[in-house]
């Protein structure tokens, strides 16, 4: 049972590593790997979605006779996940992209065709410029034209931002209240003037409400005035 656990073999003196037959290889050889979908896709013979991000055990092979800049290309094989048809995708390195050879139908994707657009655009433009030096100027004014026009709304939004800034959340919590109590106040003085007007207004006479505190202070006068008269009364009778 030892001899199977060493990770060291014997090599005898007279060993020599030129005379192991070596094993040939095809020259393309697919190898298995593990991806995951880069683009979402339908799938041609049962019309079954396949998502981004759905992982694959695929078969990866060179793509003979095609490269870009010295980059070679790959193919990817993997199947249907419904149908388990075959499906075929390869790399795009100009685009840093992926295109679907066979098998399958790409997504519409927007932001794709916006890029699409713009390198069109990019394209049109340097043809146009590449024998017209007048177009180049003009372009170049109308590009720095632009740029300062963003500036400008850039700095008016940074000074826009600096004049809120100044207002801090406290102050505006305490505007907020003493508005508040404002027109509360305002209301209440409005509801006081609103009764007054409907129970005193017309009325010249009107009977004033006596206090208790009042009543209290008059039966206390009146009971003085009574003692002196009662005494000034006894002493006029001696």
């Amino acid at each position: 049972m030892g001899e199977r656990k060493v990770l060291n073999k014997y090599y005898p003196p007279d060993f020599d590593p030129s005379k192991l037959p070596r094993r040939r290889q095809p020259k393309n050889q697919q190898i298995k790997v593990r991806m995951m979908l880069p683009m979402s896709i339908r799938c041609n013979t049962c019309g079954n979605y396949i998502y981004k991000g759905t992982k694959f055990n695929s078969r990866k092979e060179d793509v003979i006779g095609e490269t870009y800049l010295g980059i070679q290309m790959f193919r990817f094989y993997f199947k249907c996940t419904k149908c388990s048809a075959e499906l075929t995708i390869k790399t795009d390195p100009q685009n840093s992209d992926y295109v679907v050879e066979s098998g399958a139908t790409r997504n519409f994707e927007p932001w794709r065709a916006e890029d699409e657009e713009e390198e069109k655009e990019k394209r049109k433009r340097d043809a146009e410029e590449m024998g017209d030096s007048m177009k180049s100027l003009e372009n170049r004014t109308l590009d720095s034209k632009r740029e300062m026009d963003i500036l400008a709304a850039l700095d008016e939004m940074k000074s826009m931002k600096s004049r809120h800034a100044t207002v801090s959340v406290d102050a505006m919590l305490e505007a907020l209240q003493r508005t508040a109590q404002e027109k509360e106040k305002k209301l209440e003085e409005e509801d006081e003037a609103l009764i007054k007007s409907i129970f005193f207004q017309g009325s010249r006479n009107f009977v004033r409400r006596i206090d208790d505190e009042d009543e209290d202070v008059d039966d206390d006068n009146n009971l003085n005035l009574l003692s002196t008269d009662t005494g000034e009364q006894n002493d006029s009778k001696v």
